[in-house]
């Protein structure tokens, strides 16, 4: 509530304090009802909106409107849609490039139909088909015509019998020297004594952590398939799985860890407590193009403990958000920190509907950076740190100039003047990507990882304790590295399981995914 005025009695230092009042008043009042509108709209957007930071400027309006009409242009035809030549009452010719267009549409999403496995189908006239029906003489085979349709076998559960021949010695027996009894080896099991398979826990792993399938959903498929597995018996596998995978799991650690870049990321991943569930989290760490593998870290909260132990030893450059637990780690780890545009530049974008004009101004600098970005996306490091040097460091340079001016006109507290400060006091870290042309101008990488955390996380709800922590932790790494390298976890996972149990410590590198698909590519059947 105002204060009440008191009486002036004509005296200006109190007219005059009492109006500096009243205006602090003001703009208290102003920049509440800003928050207000602020968080209004971020709420309205998390439930109602877009996910992406997109700021509809007229120009971008034009951009869609103008791909929306080269896709309607590229769209075939419906022959129910066009109107009949003789209803016409003319001839009309059919246009080569659209006939094309009409006849590569439906072909266009199965470019890669040719690698599938092929079955042939030969469909032949029974004998007495083959008669003529004017002379009655047998017709003659000259020639086929071929079509093709793709096809979906649906899985199968399959019970392997695994029979061990036993052999003994009847001499040694007869002398009562014992039997000698030798049995035949079988290959070594991913579970010991378990009953499932590589393929069946491959396909467990790979529909949880990279499909986001929860388990009581799989396990309905299951039952369609004419087997019952329940989920607890699935989650106990895929925490033997993880317990199996642990070696490799640490052996990719060391790999980020020993990378020149590492990019950072974590969200909440809820666990079971008594009463409620208890806000842990999990981290990625993602190793730079030498040392591509995805981690995930799983802690029970977001103190930069986490972060510090996994990045003990480190020595390179963190490319993180602003997150201030980074701060200690960096010091302590003699990194280099790196900022993120994405977030700096998200500011602006939620700061436009109550200072249009500058924010404007501020995402159309943005939009030049990223155009630039885009140019050097194939360029080497040298040569996108020289494209960063001549056009991104201008374009930075004008963006502080602008910003500053533009604080010295705003509120402390309006939300322009937050994602002013907010990129002002992160200068120095988003300034780093033009001095190493190996480093990002955002962390967009790391973020879309956790979209597979949030996935689940929406699908499964929570983790049930530390060790189901641990074990999303292991197999979300492996997936997630599986889809950096355009791998298919399940072919790879089925492979790792039959063989990682028999495996040599030494030979362990050679069952990285990297390491895995070049072996792959390297086999003549994948000439």
């Amino acid at each position: 509530m105002p204060t009440p005025v008191p009486e002036l009695n004509d005296d200006p230092a109190a007219l005059k304090a009492v109006i500096a009042r009243l205006q602090r008043e003001r703009d208290g009042f102003y920049l509440d009802w800003l928050r207000v509108q602020a968080e209004l709209l971020r709420l309205k957007k998390q439930v109602y909106g877009p996910r992406a930071d997109r700021a509809r400027t007229p120009g971008e309006l034009a951009q869609i409107l103008f791909e929306f009409a080269q896709g309607l242009e590229n769209r075939p035809a419906h022959p129910a849609d066009l109107a009949p030549a003789a209803a016409a009452g003319q001839e009309q010719e059919a246009d080569p490039q659209q006939a094309r267009r009409v006849g590569r549409h439906g072909r266009r999403k199965l470019a890669d139909c040719e690698e599938l496995p092929t079955s042939r189908h030969v469909h032949d006239l029974a004998p007495e088909q083959r008669a003529c029906q004017a002379c009655g003489h047998e017709r003659v085979r000259i020639g086929e015509e071929s079509s093709w349709q793709i096809e979906f076998l649906p899985a199968r559960l399959e019970r392997i019998e695994h029979v061990q021949v036993k052999y003994a010695c009847a001499g040694c027996d007869a002398r009562a020297e014992g039997a000698q009894i030798e049995r035949a080896a079988k290959p070594a099991a991913a579970i010991d004594r378990g009953m499932a398979g590589p393929g069946l826990l491959a396909y467990i792993v790979t529909s949880k952590f990279h499909d986001f399938l929860p388990l009581y959903r799989i396990e309905r498929i299951f039952e369609r398939l004419g087997f019952e597995i329940s989920r607890g018996t699935q989650s106990v596998w895929c925490g033997d799985v993880a317990e199996l995978l642990a070696p490799l799991h640490r052996l990719m650690i060391e790999r980020v860890r020993a990378s020149p870049l590492v990019a950072t990321d974590d969200t909440v991943m809820p666990m079971q407590a008594p009463g409620k569930t208890r806000k842990a989290r999990l981290w990625v760490y993602l190793g730079a193009a030498g040392h591509p593998y995805n981690v995930f870290d799983f802690t029970l909260g977001r103190g930069r403990d986490g972060p510090a132990k996994f990045l003990e030893n480190c020595s390179g450059t963190l490319l993180a958000d602003a997150y201030g637990g980074y701060d200690g780690v960096v010091v302590s780890n003699r990194l280099r920190r790196a900022g993120c545009h994405a977030h700096a530049r998200r500011r602006f974008v939620d700061a436009q509907a109550f200072a249009s004009a500058q924010a404007g101004e501020a995402l159309r600098i943005y939009r030049a950076l990223y155009a630039v970005e885009a140019r050097g996306r194939d360029l080497t490091p040298a040569a996108r740190l020289d494209l960063r040097q001549r056009e991104s460091a201008p374009l930075l340079r004008d963006l502080r100039e602008r910003m500053l001016g533009w604080k010295a006109s705003l509120l402390p507290k309006h939300p322009m003047a937050e994602a002013i400060g907010y990129a002002l006091n992160q200068w120095e870290p988003l300034n780093v990507f033009l001095n190493d042309g190996a480093v990002p101008i955002d962390n967009n990488a790391a973020e879309r990882e956790m979209k597979r955390v949030v996935l689940n996380r929406k699908n499964s709800l929570f983790v049930g304790n530390e060790r189901g922590g641990h074990t999303m932790a292991v197999l979300a790494s492996l997936t997630s590295t599986c889809f950096r390298h355009g791998i298919d976890p399940q072919r790879y996972l089925t492979q790792l399981l039959l063989n990682l149990p028999s495996v040599p410590a030494a030979d362990l590198p050679e069952w990285l995914p990297d390491r895995w698909k070049q072996r792959q590519a390297s086999l003549p059947d994948q000439a």
